[in-house]
């Protein structure tokens, strides 16, 4: 292929993945006009986790979302296991285990979402949405568990976050 040729690829490649990159952007900036605690930031440094982010539809940074979402919460199950290893209070110990389900079940949920969200149909949108909001009370009932004890939670940094995430995930998954 000739120069004269080649460059109305390059233009056209150009515009292909600056307009996949301003999907990202449209749906960081309007989860940050609903959300400015988290804002257009966050989103986007939830997002850079997976490179394919970048040049995703609204339909691939839904199913993106969910499974990041639910990374996160199998990384504080690996937390929880560790926590019951090294915790003496059979109490706490308790708690941990319950927090272990919830976020278990959320896995399986985030997991539901990004099949629903893959699926492009209506009802699979649908259950996107429901899979999210299921995943989303994982934080606050195990985190009301520590407080019924009257004992602070070992993650509450990892409830700030994953409740973050999972906003995140709901915000764009509603938007397909």
């Amino acid at each position: 292929m000739g120069p004269s040729r080649s460059l109305p690829c390059l233009v056209l490649l150009f515009l292909v993945a600056s307009s996949r990159a301003s999907v990202l952007e449209d749906e960081c900036k309007s989860f940050a006009a609903g959300h400015p605690a988290i804002g257009y930031d966050y989103c986007i440094k939830f997002f850079q986790a997976s490179k394919d982010s970048a040049t995703a539809d609204k339909r691939g940074l839904a199913v993106i979302a969910s499974k990041l979402a639910g990374a996160a919460a199998s990384g504080i199950i690996k937390r929880i296991h560790a926590l019951v290893a090294s915790e003496k209070d059979k109490r706490i110990q308790m708690a941990l285990h319950d927090c272990d389900q919830l976020y278990s079940q959320a896995v399986d949920e985030l997991d539901g979402a990004a099949k629903g969200a893959a699926a492009g149909t209506p009802r699979g949108k649908a259950d996107a949405v429901a899979y999210v909001n299921g995943a989303l009370g994982a934080p606050g009932t195990c985190e009301t568990g520590f407080g019924e004890m009257g004992v602070e939670s070992p993650l509450v940094a990892e409830y700030s976050e994953f409740t973050k995430e999972v906003y995140i995930t709901l915000d764009v998954t509603h938007s397909l």
